[in-house]
């Protein structure tokens, strides 16, 4: 453990995991668990039944007073003023520059009141700037990060699990939805039909005193369908199958929506911070483009390897990649010159100094 720094932060559940067997590693601050047995196992428990991960890392905060929206509007993205009570918005915040602060999803729980859910390596980041623009009455912000335990039952059986446990028809919420249920003798427990898998399931957020209990009777009710404990190791290639950005390797401060991909959840019809500079950047059209592309020929990319053309010119860099478990081929995200962004296109990932074959390829990876 001599690796770990002196001030990671600790999840509550973290001598849980080292008692299943979890290797625990510094991740975005805190020390995580990455596996329990090997990555290709976890990952295939979920796509094939239920697994489940403790990401008590992630960040939320609570907006709420009648003009949490109008904060909302101003700093992100989507438009959230088409949120009923009980749906959620994935969004991104952005720099005066038109980069990227960071992804988020924004759950509306209450008819002026909001949860933000929000990367991990970004807590300080983003409530630091939620709390620069907030205006000087109207809103409340309370970060209850520290206080709140996050867990992600994911897989084609994770409703079997859940449904164990609470007499809600948890199978029948859509996704991108949520709702306070009673689950596992628990009153008011807070529940989305959301994930980063792309295999179904949801997120339970849990008060800290009551999240041993929960997770223990949830691991206790996925015995029925063989769900696992799952680390950061197959949370990592569970999303990058589907194409789901990773902040700080796809997404950064200094990429922007439209060139990243996230056209769809940037709307105009409002503004918001660097509003008119990322339009011009999409009306004058981008530069360069994130893509997805499959190895053609034998090879794992990996992040900031080179991509090139065939000559061997440079065209752009890996962002993200791995071997994917489903498919037995290396895939990878990265950003290329527009010219090479269309799908089928040839493209060479540097691999320890040899130019390896692969081809643009459409998202996800792995279709559902």
């Amino acid at each position: 453990m001599s690796e770990i720094a002196e001030d990671v932060k600790h999840i509550p559940l973290e001598n849980i995991h080292i008692s299943l067997g979890a290797k625990m590693v510094s991740f975005a601050g805190y020390l995580m668990p990455v596996r329990y047995s090997s990555d290709i196992e976890e990952h295939m428990v979920v796509r094939n039944a239920a697994g489940m991960f403790d990401v008590s890392h992630m960040g939320e905060f609570v907006l709420k007073g009648p003009k949490a929206l109008d904060l909302i509007q101003q700093l992100t993205t989507n438009d959230a003023s088409v949120l009923a009570i009980g749906k959620i918005q994935y969004t991104a915040l952005t720099n005066p520059e038109g980069g990227i602060i960071d992804d988020l999803l924004v759950y509306r729980i209450g008819v002026e009141e909001y949860y933000i859910v929000v990367n991990a390596s970004n807590i300080d980041k983003d409530k630091s700037w939620f709390l620069k623009h907030m205006p000087a009455e109207g809103v409340s912000f309370n970060d209850i990060s520290e206080d709140t335990c996050l867990f992600a039952v994911q897989g084609p059986r994770a409703h079997e699990v859940v449904a164990q446990l609470t007499t809600f028809d948890v199978a029948s919420m859509e996704y991108y939805t949520c709702a306070h249920i009673d689950l596992a003798g628990h009153k008011n427990v807070f529940i989305s039909a959301t994930g980063y898998t792309g295999a179904g399931g949801f997120e339970i957020y849990v008060p800290n005193e009551i999240a041993i209990d929960v997770w223990q009777k949830l691991m206790k009710a996925g015995e029925t369908v063989g769900m696992k404990p799952v680390g950061l190791g197959a949370r990592d290639t569970l999303r990058l199958e589907m194409g789901y950005c990773l902040y700080g390797n796809d997404i950064t401060d200094t990429t922007n929506p439209i060139e990243a991909g996230l056209g769809w959840v940037t709307k105009f019809t409002k503004k918001f911070t660097a509003s008119d500079k990322i339009q011009e950047q999409k009306n004058a059209g981008v530069t360069r483009q994130l893509v997805g592309f499959s190895m053609v020929e034998r090879g794992i990319p990996r992040g900031h390897y080179e991509l090139t053309d065939a000559a061997g010119k440079r065209i752009g860099e890996v962002t993200s990649g791995t071997q994917s478990p489903c498919l037995g081929i290396g895939i990878g995200m990265g950003y290329v010159e527009k010219a090479f962004a269309k799908v089928d296109t040839e493209i060479y990932v540097s691999i320890r100094g040899k130019l390896i074959k692969a081809k643009v390829v459409k998202f996800p990876f792995v279709k559902k």
